[in-house]
């Protein structure tokens, strides 16, 4: 994910699965695992425990940095990629730096580009990092 601006958008969302094809019991781990981080991203801000808020607050920033560390992509594609093909990086891993944006695809049929992806992912992050930290000090 990052906010700088898209040449042909990422050569790995052209090659973005069907929803139609099976994951593996593999695909279908790191899939979940996503799903799930993406939940306690979405909902995280409304846990009623101070220390969960807390944890939540670092959380996020840290999960943005880290997509703009791995140029644009997310360390748990990048370990599918590596159980699955022995490289951090993987051109057979379609969702390496698109999870999000194949999610969306999947789901509605509409294909983002890749900024699009990256100003809804960004904003919504901070309004939600915004909620929590209101949350937090209430």
């Amino acid at each position: 994910m990052s906010l700088a601006p898209e040449e042909e958008g990422p050569a790995l969302a052209a090659a973005v699965p069907s929803p139609n094809e099976k994951r593996d019991l593999l695909g279908q781990f790191c899939f979940y695992l996503h799903f799930a981080i993406m939940l306690y991203i979405v909902g995280g801000w409304a846990l009623p425990w101070k220390p969960l808020l807390g944890f939540y607050l670092g959380f996020l920033p840290l999960v943005a940095l880290h997509w703009q560390i791995n140029k644009n992509s997310c360390v748990l594609n990048n370990m599918e990629s590596w159980l699955r093909h022995g490289t951090w990086r993987s051109e057979h891993n379609a969702e390496e730096g698109a999870w999000l944006m194949t999610l969306i695809r999947n789901l509605t049929g509409i294909t983002l580009r890749a900024w699009q992806v990256d100003l809804l992912t960004y904003s919504v992050m901070a309004a939600l990092w915004g909620a929590g930290l209101w949350h937090f000090l209430r």
